[in-house]
């Protein structure tokens, strides 16, 4: 597992060369990347979710593109579409934007259902099939989507359905008194964010692959397996919840809490390392029930009340 621990020192060290703080953040989005799945990020504007998705490719020997949402965006400019060829009297495919290793979408929730529903299938299946033919993605492929939980007018709210597809959803929080100082001492002489340059790729795409391959190796025993699925199992019958969690959920939350695990150095999974992810694998696949979330209860209060009356294997 020291390959994997060397692997985000590394990626870490890159990208706070620009970023302060957002050390929960930065280690979810490597958790993710290792897990296999996509990662949906949640905060107000200027909190630098888009600045660390660039930076997170550039940071990784990988091909990047940048999709922005909005409401008149077609299938067809995400996915691609087929073009007739004038001189060869045939048809030919024109990859879209998400041909790519590190797909970053911004603000996801700008475009209508229809573009949005352009995503299921490369998301899940890591191909897009246009005009009946399929095309594969190249590995790896990880989707950061970014979403502004205020000022929703003009936006279509995720489907459960799309939500569910994202492994993971991370909140972010403005910085501290003392984070917000270092990031004014930081660039008090450098308003184009010139440091960016400075950031240089330390992880290539073979790397990735080897590292994903490593995670699924670490172990998980049985007991902490059942307390997965009591805790998954509970979203779906607790009283303070409308829709509870998938068995997708239980997958998320044993893939993230195996690379923890590797990231952290270890070759096995402990009840530390589930209870640290249950909540960003869950708080976008359950729902509050109309009468809590008038009374202003959070998912984060009902899925810690769920861990803390769950019995912890020893």
């Amino acid at each position: 597992m020291q390959q994997i621990s060397i692997a985000v020192s590394r990626v870490r060290e890159e990208l706070h060369k620009l970023i302060i703080g957002q050390d929960e953040m930065l280690e979810l989005l490597m958790a993710a990347l290792f897990s296999g799945g996509h990662v949906l990020l949640e905060g107000v504007p200027g909190i630098a979710k888009t600045l660390t998705a660039k930076l997170m490719a550039q940071a990784m020997e990988v091909d990047f593109s940048r999709i922005q949402f909005t409401p008149d965006l077609m299938p067809s400019d995400v996915v691609g579409t087929t073009v007739f060829n004038m001189q060869q009297s045939s048809f030919s495919f024109n990859a879209g934007p998400v041909f790519s290793n590190v797909v970053l979408i911004d603000e996801i929730n700008r475009a209508p259902a229809k573009t949005q529903a352009a995503l299921f299938e490369v998301m899940e299946e890591y191909q897009v099939t246009v005009d009946g033919e399929t095309y594969p993605m190249s590995l790896p492929f990880f989707v950061i989507a970014t979403q502004n939980p205020i000022e929703q007018e003009g936006t279509y709210k995720l489907p459960e359905a799309q939500l569910d597809r994202f492994l993971i959803k991370i909140n972010l929080q403005y910085p501290s008194l003392d984070e917000e100082k270092l990031i004014l001492r930081r660039f008090r002489s450098d308003f184009g964010m010139a440091q960016r340059s400075t950031v240089r790729p330390v992880f290539n795409a073979q790397e990735i692959q080897e590292c994903q391959a490593l995670v699924q190796q670490v172990h998980i025993k049985d007991e902490l397996l059942d307390y997965i699925a009591a805790i998954v199992h509970d979203t779906r019958n607790n009283g303070d919840l409308f829709l509870g969690a998938s068995p997708r959920a239980s997958l998320a939350i044993m893939k993230m809490a195996k690379a923890i695990a590797a990231m952290r150095g270890r070759d096995f999974v402990t009840p530390d390392d589930i209870q640290y992810v249950a909540y960003p694998v869950l708080n976008h696949r359950v729902m509050l029930t109309p009468e809590r979330e008038m009374e202003g209860y959070t998912t984060r209060e009902v899925v810690q009340a769920i861990i803390q009356k769950i019995e912890v294997p020893r």
